[in-house]
């Protein structure tokens, strides 16, 4: 056989393998279950939360929220609001998969289509930046959506203040291809040709949401990715209370990588580049555990000496849906999730 269709054969047959794990582990699973929270925004944490609640009742998001564009963007600029996307994107996720969480999801992910000032504006924020207005309490509101939604878990923003991304990426003119130049805003940096070589917060410093904090420090697992690397994920490295209660914390740290490059932002990058603008960014953070697609993997050896420098063993494991597109399989990453936690969980029942 052709090697490609081995290589496909096997994929195949692990894609198989971590499915048959995960109705094993969904139907066997009893006790009390590990405090799990993911950090990141956008797809990627949407990802993360539609596999993580599959295997534990106990989980909490901690939300970017830089994002400038779309719906989010105009409610940002017009009432000086968090931008409410991506808290409603990890809400969404969270929401089961009977008839009432499916219906609740498609209500809240829902844009209207219209030629006045509705237009592309989502449901969800609406609902969220409504109930921001009504109540003055950005945590309270959220877990009030969260209980309409029947949501499974909690969603938090990762600080109180709308924040702006600021990008120093190399080559952002392609006539002047070495030089350095700032892009500002999290769709410009999103979007952007050249190299990104680093990323800032405007205002620096920012302040933590209380919650957030107190979550990470209380978790037995924290997962930061996948998602879009500078824009969703390393932020909340650049948070210092944050940071410091991911430092501090005595849960385990996974970072769980993309499937694939995003085009733009991080175009070009290996699995072991995506570690290593990381480590730039939070020198002394340590990880237990890297997770990454073995088919998305084509040198392990380059991505275990990068798991190194954050202190973690590399895990491999099919997650990709089986049509080929870079998106993560609920059930597939489910498994690999159950499986790392258990490999390198604490011995015995959670707490």
């Amino acid at each position: 056989m052709p090697r490609k269709g081995v290589r496909q054969r096997r994929i195949a047959e692990g894609q198989e393998g971590g499915r048959r794990a995960f109705r094993t582990l969904r139907g066997g699973r009893r006790g009390a279950q590990p405090k799990v929270v993911a950090l990141g925004g956008g797809m990627g944490l949407s990802a993360s939360l539609t596999a993580l609640r599959r295997i534990t009742g106990d989980l909490t998001a901690v939300v970017t929220v830089a994002d400038d564009g779309g719906s989010s963007g105009r409610l940002r600029d017009e009432l000086g609001v968090l931008p409410p996307g991506d808290l409603r994107k990890a809400l969404a996720a969270l929401c089961g998969d009977d008839e009432w969480g499916r219906t609740w999801s498609e209500v809240v992910q829902h844009r209207f289509t219209s030629e006045g000032a509705l237009h592309d504006h989502a449901v969800g924020n609406l609902l969220i930046v409504a109930l921001w207005e009504q109540l003055g309490d950005h945590v309270r509101a959220l877990d009030l959506v969260g209980k309409l939604l029947g949501a499974h878990g909690r969603v938090l923003p990762m600080s109180a203040v709308p924040l702006e991304l600021e990008a120093l990426v190399r080559g952002h003119e392609p006539s002047r291809p070495d030089e350095l130049s700032r892009v500002r805003g999290q769709a410009a940096v999103a979007l952007t040709p050249g190299e990104v070589r680093q990323v800032v917060l405007v205002p620096h410093d920012p302040p933590a949401v209380p919650e957030a904090v107190e979550a990470v420090l209380d978790a037995d697992w924290v997962v930061l990715g996948p998602g879009s690397w500078f824009s969703s994920v390393i932020p909340h490295l650049l948070v210092p209370e944050l940071l410091d209660a991911l430092t501090a914390t005595r849960a385990r740290r996974v970072l769980s990588l993309n499937l694939a490059p995003q085009p733009g932002e991080t175009d070009g990058f290996s699995p072991q580049r995506h570690v290593e603008v990381l480590v730039q960014h939070a020198p002394k953070l340590a990880f237990d555990v890297v997770l990454a697609d073995r088919a998305a993997v084509p040198d392990q050896e380059s991505l275990r000496q990068a798991a190194e420098r954050l202190g973690a063993e590399v895990e491999l494991a099919p997650m990709a849906e089986p049509d080929g597109s870079p998106r993560h399989d609920p059930e597939l990453l489910a498994a690999a999730y159950d499986r790392v936690f258990r490999m390198h969980g604490r011995i015995g029942p959670w707490r």
